[in-house]
């Protein structure tokens, strides 16, 4: 009987021990409830009310000793991907052939919307596939307790506290519930994976029910993402570019985004379509020649729209993808081929941040050093490319990590033989 009662106690003690240090973790300290006072009070006093604030806050914190999405935020790939390999990991045969059936049944329905913003539906079809994969993946993570947490004392804490706004002004606009407003950690919503700012700007009530809803009415969300594409200036009948073939003398200083020619200008130099064929595009249309895995890897003639892509996410890889998939998908008869390429490496994160560090010892204005190879780091590294007399295609590879590692007083270039001593060399070795 006392061996009974003594696990019981025991028991009880376990069970009381476990429940006190559940409550401890998630009890959250008066730093965090002072800093998230003060943000209701900065939230009202940019316009939000008080009874979205509390609908919103409704007897929760969103506390969490170990927040997920900070920790999303804080992970850093050790390796990205070669453009080769992200574009064939988005754009295979299975990816095509359902977003050609999509195609055809949006073709059915949604010929309006396509009239309406000029923006073709096998680009929105590609899009929609490579944001949520046709609606499956359009994340569960509540955002009022993501963007609370992302807002509180994180990198980007002023980027996600305006998303934060911006959900907040969601709720007050349409009387949407928090549980409604679902999204990506970072916040993206819907078929399409606005940010709540975007949401704000372009989200359009196609259905006419009062809400733009995203999340769960197509017809909105496909609307809204048309919408969002033709304010960016799309051009229906615009290509957005294509895979192109590059002189032996090309000269790489002029790749980039920022340098652009037009057609004409490109075909004096010698630039070709990839199967070698003349570029067949109007001579007076402006584009511009992008290395998304530098000089060793695939090259390509874009246009306006592949740089709309752009605004959408910023990343060449992403548009891309995209625009490849939207090719596949309008021309339902073209086989899909992976894509091959000589480039099979890419930095990690440690190895950009180096480079980020030694050009801003060398150069202004100073890179963002976080280790990552965006479009500005690129135009960074021609500098030091420039510099070390590397051909300046704004790739890092291991021929500048080394000159970078070596680098004393300056990129030292070895002196080279005079005319006489390589006749001396030659003659000695015949010798």
């Amino acid at each position: 009987m006392k061996s009974c009662r003594f696990l019981l106690s025991f028991l009880f003690c376990v069970l009381f021990c476990f429940e006190t240090m559940a409550k401890s973790a998630d009890e959250p300290p008066a730093e965090w409830t002072k800093w998230l006072d003060g943000l209701k009070r900065e939230m009202i006093a940019r316009g939000i009310s008080q009874k979205t604030i509390d609908e919103a806050y409704k007897g929760k914190n969103y506390y969490h000793k170990v927040s997920a999405v900070v920790q999303q935020d804080k992970k850093q790939t050790e390796f990205v991907l070669t453009t080769c390999n992200y574009v064939n990991r988005l754009v295979n045969e299975a990816r095509v052939k359902e977003g050609r059936k999509q195609y055809n049944i949006l073709r059915k329905k949604y010929d309006n919307i396509e009239k309406k913003y000029g923006v073709p539906l096998y680009y929105l079809t590609a899009f929609w596939a490579i944001e949520t994969n046709f609606g499956k993946n359009k994340g569960q993570y509540h955002l009022i307790d993501s963007l609370t947490n992302l807002s509180y004392k994180n990198r980007r804490a002023d980027f996600f506290k305006n998303e934060l706004y911006n959900v907040l002004k969601i709720m007050d606009k349409t009387q949407l519930k928090g549980d409604k407003i679902r999204g990506s950690w970072a916040g993206a919503m819907g078929h399409f994976q606005f940010m709540p700012s975007t949401y704000n700007h372009y989200a359009v009530d196609a259905s006419g029910d009062g809400i733009a809803d995203i999340w769960d009415n197509f017809d909105d969300a496909l609307a809204s993402a048309g919408n969002y594409l033709s304010s960016l200036g799309w051009k229906k009948d615009e290509s957005w570019g294509k895979r192109v073939s590059l002189p032996w003398n090309f000269d790489f200083k002029d790749s980039g985004r920022k340098i652009t020619k037009s057609v004409a200008e490109w075909k004096k130099l010698g630039v070709k379509s990839f199967d070698e064929s003349e570029l067949n595009f109007a001579d007076d249309m402006k584009g511009s020649i992008i290395l998304p895995d530098g000089r060793k890897g695939p090259a390509y003639i874009v246009f306006g729209n592949f740089k709309r892509i752009m605004i959408w996410n910023r990343s060449d890889n992403y548009a891309l993808a995209v625009a490849i998939l939207a090719d596949y998908i309008k021309n339902d008869n073209k086989k899909v081929l992976p894509m091959v390429a000589d480039t099979q490496y890419v930095m990690n994160s440690d190895e950009i941040l180096k480079i980020q560090k030694f050009h801003n010892r060398l150069f202004s204005p100073k890179l963002k050093e976080d280790g990552k190879l965006g479009p500005i780091t690129r135009e960074g590294i021609k500098k030091i490319q420039k510099k070390a007399h590397l051909p300046q295609d704004g790739y890092p590879d291991y021929q500048l990590l080394n000159k970078i590692n070596n680098y004393n007083n300056g990129f030292r270039v070895m002196p080279q033989p005079s005319r006489e001593e390589i006749k001396k060399s030659v003659k000695s070795g015949k010798k």
